[in-house]
């Protein structure tokens, strides 16, 4: 199921659900990674333009929790892994709000705010322990992220070589940190549904909009993968399969998927 949004971005809700909550427009949350090229300022004046006419109320969130930790975790020295993440999370922040400010007049509320302004946020706060819990206690949930951190952190691994049990905590710490806000964003925020937009689709949706026992999003609590239509996207990105001086190439759209049929719609 896909959505043609204006501002060449290609909307792909995960369930039909998802879909009703993206069709309500009361919020839409936009995870920004630092050190994620795909976040550009122009990209994200861009998302900026898309998501204020769609939705009442918009934020960009970043992150800036374990960062420094998931540097080390990967090679660097401690004091140099602390000055990397701090460079990358000032530029990821200038980028953000550069690109916020260039989206010109806004037709809804735009929040910018850093992961880690939410540690004081009691609902936060409960989804951040719930999570740790099943990463603990939950054999499904664990193997999720556990997928998930070798989806994002893979090509940092020497050829040859499996993520340590060091590493792979570090990588948990960092999506622990993140979850909350793909589990239950409108109470955190008291907004009466939301849609957790990214521009891939991540492995820990499956599990997460699945039926059943174990850690799942809200029933307000939507998941969409929101990117550049292709066209756009291969002339702006030289590195893209799709982009006219890369000869052969494979592209896999990401689909709405079968969980629809375990979900309530």
């Amino acid at each position: 199921m896909t959505i043609t949004a204006d501002a060449s971005f290609e909307v792909l809700p995960f369930t039909r659900t998802c879909r009703h909550i993206w069709e309500d427009g009361d919020h839409v949350l936009i995870g920004v990674s630092p050190g994620n090229s795909y976040f550009s300022s122009e990209r994200i004046s861009s998302l900026a333009r898309w998501a204020t006419t769609r939705f009442a109320q918009v934020d960009f969130v970043y992150a800036d929790l374990h960062v420094d930790r998931m540097f080390a975790a990967f090679g660097y020295t401690q004091e140099h892994a602390e000055k990397r993440a701090t460079k990358e999370i000032k530029a990821v922040r200038r980028r953000i709000l550069k690109g916020v400010e260039e989206s010109g007049p806004p037709h809804a509320e735009i929040r910018v705010r850093a992961l880690s302004e939410f540690q004081t946020n009691p609902v936060y706060q409960l989804l951040h322990r719930r999570v740790l819990h099943f990463l603990e206690t939950d054999d499904e949930f664990r193997k999720g992220c556990e997928e998930m951190a070798l989806h994002f952190v893979g090509s940092k691994l020497p050829e040859g070589e499996s993520i340590t049990d060091a590493q792979l905590q570090v990588c948990f710490d960092y999506m622990a940190a993140e979850l909350p806000f793909f589990v239950d964003t409108p109470s955190i925020l008291d907004v009466p549904s939301s849609v957790a937009a990214y521009h891939v689709k991540m492995p820990m949706t499956d599990v997460l909009f699945a039926r059943g026992g174990g850690l799942r999003a809200t029933r307000n609590q939507a998941y969409a993968v929101v990117r550049p239509e292709v066209a756009d996207m291969a002339q702006s990105d030289p590195n893209h399969p799709n982009h006219p001086n890369v000869n052969t190439h494979t592209h896999t759209a990401p689909t709405e998927g079968t969980v629809d049929e375990r979900r309530a719609a």
